[in-house]
């Protein structure tokens, strides 16, 4: 794919030098729906809302969905759909006193019957009374409100304002639509990079639109880039090797407090539980490339071998605290290796939560049982006076029995003595746990000198 400009891209040319001032995704933002790329399950000919475009009928709107995939840009084009002025107001520097500002600036242009739409981006960090505060106006339909947020509005926006609205949510951009994208800003003559007599062939468009994954803004950015630095090297056309070099200097769209974030170590997680090594590694290296830092993955992965595996496999906690270690001393990318070896191992481990489960209800039951006392035979007796009161007193110490098991010993409280916390599976070692554990629980079942003085089975 061949620029026809003649000009070279020289920065010092006080006309391009003014339009490298503005980001490509700046200048080359669609403004009309036909030049919009993506989102078709909600912009096709049929859905809601471009038949409620169409008919003047707008409604306030939130729009989630990953950085890049168009929210204010398809907000700008809703302003002017429907011949409303647009004011954006951004939820990191604006306060209640710029909400107040616009809602005057509304009923002006109101009494004009000039429509208003007011757009706030990452709407998710207003706080409850600047959200209470847009209530009131967008309930009259003083302006039209369209928020953008990358995190999941039912968790970040209050209630009452979700009442209020539509939520739609956008999709991360495909393949295909990030190469029509870049293609239409490396032909734009007037915005783009038509002029600048640098080729980019279709393979490194479509490199630059798969590692993008879905972010337009991101692919636009990496793009420029490689023409700076092919400009700047008075080369005639980005190679693989510049493009390279672009891709390790590109900002990492990996947002770890983010929608994003959770969403795939979520995936990391489940793809181990469910013991799809190919997977987990996939998803592995999404986070790695992502920008994710490693240390963050080790300790999820340790939390996963006691989670899922537990005493299945034991050494799966070992093998997981040994890539931490690797990690830590190493760093990257030779650390990377030792945690993919403990994401396969415990993807294909044998898998068991029954400790998971049991911590769980043991949690529980010292809620509800919290004021139970320590049984006599357990308390310690450092003190004579201790003794006198039978502290310790008929203490059986487990060494001195066969296999180390008191038969009809209790440890817990005796209102609480037959309950079942540890649960072993099938799995694994798990298997033999448990054959030990019923075979004990038998012999207490016999005992005829139980704890508490009588018989669990009576």
């Amino acid at each position: 794919m061949t620029n026809t400009g003649s000009s070279g891209f020289d920065f010092n040319d006080s006309a391009l030098q003014a339009r490298s001032n503005k980001p490509l995704a700046a200048r080359v933002r669609p403004t009309s729906l036909e030049s919009y790329c993506g989102q078709e399950h909600i912009l096709g000919p049929d859905s809601a809302l471009r038949q409620a475009m169409l008919k003047g009928e707008l409604h306030s709107m939130i729009l989630w969905g990953p950085p890049g995939t168009g929210k204010t840009t398809l907000a700008k084009i809703l302003a002017m759909q429907s011949n409303a002025e647009f004011e954006t107001l951004s939820a990191v520097s604006a306060g209640v006193k710029d909400i107040r500002q616009v809602v005057e600036l509304a009923k002006q242009r109101q009494q004009a019957n000039i429509s208003t739409l007011l757009f706030i981006d990452e709407v998710h960090r207003f706080n409850k009374s600047q959200q209470d505060a847009l209530l009131p106006h967008i309930e009259d339909g003083l302006f039209i409100f369209i928020g953008a947020t990358t995190e999941n509005p039912s968790f970040e926006l209050n209630n009452a304002l979700l009442s209020r609205v539509r939520v739609y949510t956008l999709q991360s951009l495909s393949a295909a639509d990030l190469v029509k994208v870049l293609t239409r800003a490396i032909n734009d003559i007037d915005n783009g990079l038509g002029d600048c007599g640098i080729e980019v062939n279709d393979t490194l468009i479509a490199k630059l639109a798969d590692v993008a994954d879905g972010d337009a803004r991101s692919a636009l950015g990496m793009l420029e880039l490689a023409v700076q630095f092919a400009s700047a090297r008075n080369l005639t056309a980005v190679d693989e090797k510049l493009l390279t070099e672009v891709l390790r200097e590109r900002a990492s769209r990996f947002d770890n407090k983010g929608e994003h974030f959770y969403d795939q170590i979520s995936a990391l997680h489940k793809s181990v539980r469910g013991s799809a090594p190919d997977a987990a590694l996939y998803w592995f290296a999404r986070m790695l490339e992502g920008g994710c830092d490693p240390l963050y993955i080790a300790r999820r992965v340790v939390r996963m071998a006691s989670e899922d595996i537990g005493n299945a496999d034991p050494r799966a906690l070992t093998l997981a605290l040994n890539a931490w270690d690797v990690q830590s001393r190493l760093g990257s990318p030779e650390g990377e290796l030792s945690l993919a070896q403990a994401i396969v191992y415990l993807a294909v481990a044998p898998k068991s939560n029954a400790v998971y489960k049991a911590l769980a209800k043991a949690k529980q039951m010292a809620n509800e049982h919290g004021a139970e006392p320590v049984p006599l035979h357990l308390r310690n007796a450092p003190t004579q006076l201790m003794k006198s009161l039978d502290y310790g007193a008929e203490y059986k110490y487990a060494h001195d029995y066969d296999e180390s098991y008191v038969v009809g010993e209790n440890y817990l409280p005796e209102a609480i003595k037959d309950e079942v916390l540890y649960q072993p599976t099938d799995q694994g070692l798990e298997a033999k746990i448990k054959a030990k554990l019923k075979r004990f629980k038998a012999l207490d079942a016999a005992s005829d000198q139980p704890r508490y003085g009588h018989a669990d089975n009576e």
